[in-house]
């Protein structure tokens, strides 16, 4: 046991090692195209992107708001649109999978919103909800929606009957069997959809702040792009790519914690 723990310590390791030497090598790989061709003139070098990115954590970027706060907007978005898409898509996805009527009812209807892009949702919620915040969250309850639907379904529909019919066996009733067979069965799966559907969430987050925002992350994006300001748009992109994999890398530990007895994969 303790030379497989070792071997997966050395493998972690090793793949963080590779992982930094990837990214260097992107980095390398930018930085002599900017140097040494003619996209310097289309795109700013790596070293110009960092100080503006140390230099809008001190100064606004805009009228108040520097990027640590603009990030905490965004993140305070779709944390609200991702907790409502969690709720009610685990709560849809499981009645689905469980019960044959709502299925019927509900599927067909899932099915037909499925392929919709969050972005397509842009002019509905505008009407729907006018230019506020509300608009900005239901775009981005969309974007998670459907990827923690079609997770918890899939978990539902995996329950093993030969364990439900034990549980009765052993005198449970509906309501316990549901909560000591069904969920710890659909909890590996519901945390898929949330990790998928989190990511899709905060991919969201620069459409959504298209509809008339003036501050989060992904305003500072189309403002960069309003002003022809290159070096903006890449703090605005790298700072989104960090966050995403902070919160990816978050929500994995969340799931180790909880799901010690079924991790997917390492």
């Amino acid at each position: 046991m303790k030379t497989k723990k070792n071997n997966i310590g050395l493998m972690s390791v090793e793949n963080l090692f590779l992982s930094i030497i990837g990214i260097g090598a992107v980095i390398a790989i930018w930085a002599l195209a900017v140097q040494y061709t003619a996209i310097g003139k289309l795109l700013p070098s790596p070293l110009a992107v960092l100080e503006r990115l140390m230099y809008t954590f001190v100064h606004p970027i805009g009228r108040k708001n520097t990027l640590l706060m603009h990030l905490l907007v965004s993140l305070k978005r779709v944390l609200i649109g991702f907790s409502l898409a969690s709720v009610s898509g685990v709560i849809l996805g499981i009645a689905m999978g469980r019960f044959k009527m709502i299925e019927a009812i509900f599927r067909p209807l899932f099915e037909l919103v499925r392929p919709i892009p969050s972005v397509a949702w842009i002019p509905l919620a505008i009407v729907w909800f006018g230019i506020g915040e509300t608009a900005k969250i239901y775009i981005i309850f969309m974007a998670g929606f459907v990827n923690i639907v079609v997770n918890t379904y899939a978990g539902a529909k995996q329950v093993d009957e030969n364990i439900m019919g034990v549980a009765y066996m052993l005198g449970a009733n509906d309501i316990q069997a549901f909560f000591n067979v069904v969920i710890p069965s659909c909890v590996p799966y519901i945390f898929a959809g949330m990790q998928v559907g989190l990511s899709t969430c905060w991919m969201a987050v620069l459409a959504a702040e298209m509809v008339s925002s003036t501050e989060g992350i992904g305003w500072t994006i189309t403002a960069g792009q309003e002003n022809g300001d290159m070096t903006q748009i890449f703090v605005g992109i790298i700072a989104i790519a960090i966050v995403g994999l902070l919160l990816a890398v978050l929500m994995r530990w969340v799931e180790k914690v909880l799901c010690r007895w079924r991790v997917r994969g390492k």
